[in-house]
């Protein structure tokens, strides 16, 4: 049985478009991370974005009988280009109808100089296969959109639709792949 356990990193408190400015995750919640740990299999392989939040919320979540795997730089957020570290009001400011199209039509829509959401969710589901094909069960410490992209495609509804979704910091998606392809076990589950 192949299950992947999304895992949102730790808070960054931030309020701009975070996608590969490398922030710092708040883990100062001693007793949620253990119970998020406690929840998540013990004997389970650890895999992370290689951005440091993503990094430090695996790094937390370690423990003696769960295998780390090398970071996976495709498990990245998406990369939002010059929008990068900006507020939304900022953004719209300069760009309106880019960042309109970004929101309500995504798949081909960008930022300037940055991921568009089709990209993203083609290098995060090959990462996911690559894991996948490992076996077992395996604990993928990643990001907000990162993990949108494997609920979509579990559920096979399109990008506006799970945009309604929540990803809670240290929540927990697991994702079960079954002979019909993935299919959803649970969604923000928040330990």
């Amino acid at each position: 049985m192949t299950v992947l356990h999304w895992v949102r990193h730790g808070p960054t408190h931030a309020r701009t478009m975070i996608g590969w400015t490398d922030l710092p995750a708040d883990l100062s919640d001693r007793a949620r991370v253990a119970r998020l740990s406690a929840h998540l299999p013990a004997a389970a392989r650890l895999v992370s974005s290689d951005l440091c939040r993503a990094v430090a919320t695996a790094d937390a979540l370690s423990g003696a009988a769960r295998q780390r795997l090398p970071h996976e730089p495709d498990l990245r957020e998406i990369h939002f280009g010059a929008w990068e570290n900006r507020s939304f009001a900022e953004i719209e400011a300069e760009e309106p109808e880019a960042i309109a199209a970004f929101w309500q039509r995504p798949g081909p829509s960008h930022a300037t100089g940055g991921e568009c959401w089709d990209a993203l969710s083609a290098r995060v589901s090959a990462a996911a296969d690559r894991l996948a094909a490992l076996g077992g069960e395996i604990i993928v410490v990643a990001h907000f959109g990162a993990i949108l992209t494997q609920i979509e495609r579990a559920r096979g509804i399109a990008a506006p639709e799970v945009f309604a979704q929540k990803i809670e910091p240290l929540s927990v998606t697991s994702l079960h792949l079954g002979a019909s392809g993935w299919e959803e076990l649970s969604a923000n589950h928040q330990p």
